[in-house]
């Protein structure tokens, strides 16, 4: 299977989808996009994985992702914290994405409930959103990637043909989500990206 081509438009979640798909464990046989909107990065899976779910609580999201289409790829409306009605089972997926979907959520239900989803050494692979806290470094951090996001949203053209999703702003910080993460997930991989965005890595024992 081929990389599914990403030529549809361009922003800063788009931009770390690269970073999803080099996470996908060896022989990775199911994928579950969390918060996939009109499909994009479930597409883009699909390349690589024979099976992918994406699911979204906006029915608008889910009904312009199956109009979309893509090889291999299915879509369910729901809420993913909701276990008994979501309709997705526990333990079964090698790959959990998630791209700003953690600060919709309460991040440490939402981290729980991801790791729930993974099969036995599967993998979790979050870019978030957050805020800054009173850290001099994440100031510091967030200050550094104006310029960058100048540039790169000029040339780009960010998200010029983008879909209308629901947005909303962060509340958590950074310094929450990395002590939130280690806590849930103890191991996890933590780093800040460039574009207000931040990397989150887990592998499941197994």
């Amino acid at each position: 299977m081929t990389d599914y081509p990403m030529t549809e438009y361009w922003n800063h979640n788009t931009h770390y989808h690269p970073l999803v798909l080099g996470q996908l464990p060896a022989g990775a046989a199911k994928a579950l996009d969390i918060g996939c909107g009109e499909g994009a990065l479930a597409r883009r899976l699909a390349g690589r994985v024979p099976e992918v779910t994406g699911v979204d609580r906006s029915g608008e999201m889910v009904r312009q992702a199956r109009e979309r289409g893509g090889p291999g790829t299915s879509y369910v409306e729901g809420d993913f914290l909701d276990r008994a009605g979501s309709g997705l089972a526990d333990g079964t997926y090698d790959l959990v994405s998630a791209v700003a979907v953690l600060h919709h959520v309460d991040l440490a239900d939402g981290l729980t409930r991801m790791a729930e989803l993974l099969a036995p050494g599967g993998r979790l692979v979050v870019v978030g959103c957050a805020r800054e806290g009173g850290r001099p470094q994440d100031w510091a951090f967030g200050l550094a990637t104006v310029l960058p996001a100048v540039v790169a949203n000029r040339v780009r053209g960010r998200g010029s043909n983008a879909p209308a999703v629901p947005v909303m702003d962060p509340v958590t910080t950074y310094a929450d989500v990395r002590r939130t993460a280690r806590s849930v997930l103890p191991g996890c991989s933590y780093r800040r990206l460039l574009y207000w965005r931040y990397a989150l890595v887990w592998r499941k024992p197994g």
